[in-house]
């Protein structure tokens, strides 16, 4: 994960440290994150800071004033070994890379880390900063206006500041906010989180970058039709490993863009969801259902989007622990007011085992037999 780390945010790791060694704690939390970002003095959460007219001066007393210094500490004033931090800006910094992958940012800025401490509305630094009007939906809103308004500007300075860093400054530094550099990449995207956690095969039709697909036109026809219903709009492709069932879809998106497909299906997106890259890192009680519910706040809101999994029966029991919701019982309502289109793809065997014997699941799909 350091990786990860623009070089400011591990200035501003270093700074706590020292913030925290200065005051006589044992401990480094999320106050002296705060005053990390604080003495740095730089980057786009002080930019945001003074966008909002947070006075630093009275902020960083304030902050220093939530755990008195104490003075008799004087052992660990050489001994940074001693420090350990506690459990929120543990929970902060590696929660940090959520935040950056949400912004479509390939390093993680001191907004990223500022935004994850805001996060936990419990923590001493987060309530403070709440009295000084500075919260986690308003440091969110700030940041995306800045990146609207000017996105040269905050191209992340941390990565000018380092020239004797070993990086490819000219590739993933110069643009942190959309996924290529290509200009056609600027204009907003409406489906940040599906983006990240998918892939669109309209695009890759549209880039003719799919291969014909050929002796499939019956299923292909069959799987429009289902998609033209009202209800029950939800085919399932099944059938044997490698008989092609991926490839319906592709041929799905190649009608799509051909125009060859219902004027319901026009505009339509198909987007396959990456269910292992939406499951890993999933550390938390609580962090899988928050991604599975932002994919499904998009595809409400997008009702473009058809959304195919492969392998469908991976999503019962997907994300689920003790007393959590699995990613199947969170498809069900959804799907079955209509609210989401779905194509779902599995073999026979995994149908049976799995999707079968879930009746309330498989009520949601219409079969389609690929032979």
């Amino acid at each position: 994960m350091d990786d990860n780390f623009s070089p400011r945010v591990k200035d501003v790791i270093a700074f706590s440290k020292e913030e925290a060694l200065r005051l006589g704690h044992s401990f480094i939390g999320t106050e002296h994150l705060m005053l990390g970002i604080l003495r740095d003095g730089e980057g786009k959460a002080i930019d945001i800071f003074n966008a909002i007219e947070v006075n630093l001066e009275e902020l960083r007393r304030k902050v220093e004033i939530l755990n008195p210094a104490a003075l008799n500490n004087t052992q660990l004033l050489n001994d940074k070994k001693n420090l350990h931090l506690t459990r929120q800006a543990e929970r902060a910094l590696k929660t940090t890379f959520l935040e950056a992958k949400l912004f479509q940012s390939e390093l993680i800025n001191t907004v990223h880390l500022l935004l994850c401490i805001l996060r936990n509305e419990n923590d001493p630094t987060t309530k403070l900063l709440t009295k000084l009007n500075v919260d986690y939906d308003v440091v969110k809103e700030q940041f995306k206006l800045m990146m609207a308004n000017d996105t040269d500007k905050y191209q992340d300075i941390e990565a000018t500041s380092f020239p004797d860093e070993k990086s490819n400054e000219g590739e993933d530094k110069d643009n942190l906010f959309t996924p290529t550099s290509d200009p056609k990449n600027k204009k907003k995207s409406k489906t940040p989180v599906l983006d990240n956690f998918g892939r669109d095969i309209t695009v890759l039709a549209e880039q003719d970058k799919l291969d014909p697909v050929v002796g499939r036109e019956k299923e292909i026809e069959r799987v429009s039709q289902i998609l033209s219903r009202r209800k029950k709009n939800n085919p399932l492709l099944i059938g044997e490993p490698g008989v092609g069932k991926s490839a319906i879809a592709e041929g799905l998106a190649l009608r799509i863009i051909q125009k060859r497909v219902s004027r319901v299906l026009y505009n339509k997106r198909v987007v396959t969801l990456d269910l292992a890259s939406l499951v890993a890192g999933t550390k938390y009680r609580g962090q899988f259902e928050e991604r599975m519910k932002a994919v499904m706040n998009e595809l409400e809101k997008n009702e473009n989007i058809i959304l195919f999994i492969d392998e469908i029966h991976t999503i019962v029991g997907a994300g689920g622990a003790t007393g959590s919701l699995d990613a199947s019982n969170m498809f069900k309502p959804a799907l079955a007011r209509g609210e989401i289109q779905c194509i779902g793809a599995t073999t026979l065997d995994e149908y049976r085992q799995h999707i079968e014997k879930d009746g309330a699941l498989e009520r949601r799909f219409q079969k389609v037999l690929v032979e």
